[in-house]
């Protein structure tokens, strides 16, 4: 009976070694994935973020990248541990999976937030930033965003190209005579602002305040299906470790 035993342990065992090891790889994979899309957000959609109030979707982007540099070094120590079959090693393991679940926890609840007060500030920062800062000394930074802003989305003003009216560059010498920046042009070209017609400058309902909105909720929602995708992974891992950690004290015990 006890050899029976002993055999059913053994087997139970290399079962639970394969499917951590199966569920490790994708950990991995997943890790990687979380890393991407943190480290594409800063590079690839920078240029918006100086025309953000808050820093919560800059912070979102790098508790990303942190929590996925740490799935990917963790993967590398799962694999270590569940080949020497080390009690201490998996239960580092285990605490590094509860590290990176709760760090994701952190960035899904800041992203959610977020998402909450999106259009709010959007609504209020957008608008005061084409009226005072854009074009101004000292705000080469929010000039270049405005400027890709409207020519990656095709779009004029926050609401309209009328929202320029008042703007602070256009009513300066320096606007030298343009109506909006010449970035509202379909082709630009130096002063093309200056004739606001729309088969010159675009026109879009909503304006850009729109196309950023729907822009900045879309690329929560995925960071959030992305975070909860290695969360669930997470927690078969952390139940799996468990169960080898509890196997492996039964057998040498």
């Amino acid at each position: 009976m006890a050899h029976y035993k002993t055999e059913q342990d053994d087997w139970l065992i290399v079962y639970l070694k394969y499917l951590l090891f199966v569920f490790n790889f994708f950990f991995w994979v997943g890790g990687a994935a979380v890393l991407a899309v943190g480290i594409w957000t800063l590079v690839e959609k920078s240029g918006y973020l100086s025309v953000l109030a808050s820093s919560t979707f800059a912070a979102s982007a790098y508790i990303l990248i942190f929590a996925g540099a740490l799935v990917m070094v963790t993967g590398f120590l799962g694999f270590g541990a569940i080949l020497r079959e080390q009690k201490g090693c998996l239960s580092t393991y285990f605490c590094l999976l509860l590290v990176i679940f709760l760090v994701e926890l952190v960035a899904g609840v800041l992203a959610h937030v977020y998402y909450q007060r999106l259009s709010d500030e959007l609504k209020q920062h957008l608008n005061q930033t084409l009226a005072e800062n854009y074009g101004q000394p000292g705000a080469t930074q929010i000039t270049a965003s405005v400027d890709r802003l409207q020519q990656d989305f095709k779009c004029c003003g926050s609401n309209s190209s009328a929202d320029w009216q008042h703007s602070t560059y256009i009513l300066s010498r320096e606007a030298e005579g343009r109506r909006v920046p010449d970035s509202c042009c379909k082709t630009v070209v130096t002063r093309c602002g200056q004739r606001a017609h729309p088969s010159n400058i675009y026109k879009v309902e909503g304006g850009c305040l729109t196309k950023l909105e729907q822009f900045l909720a879309d690329h929560l929602l995925l960071m959030g299906a992305v975070g909860i995708g290695v969360a669930c992974l997470q927690i078969c891992g952390m139940v799996l470790t468990c169960c080898l950690h509890r196997r492996l004290q039964r057998y040498f015990y």
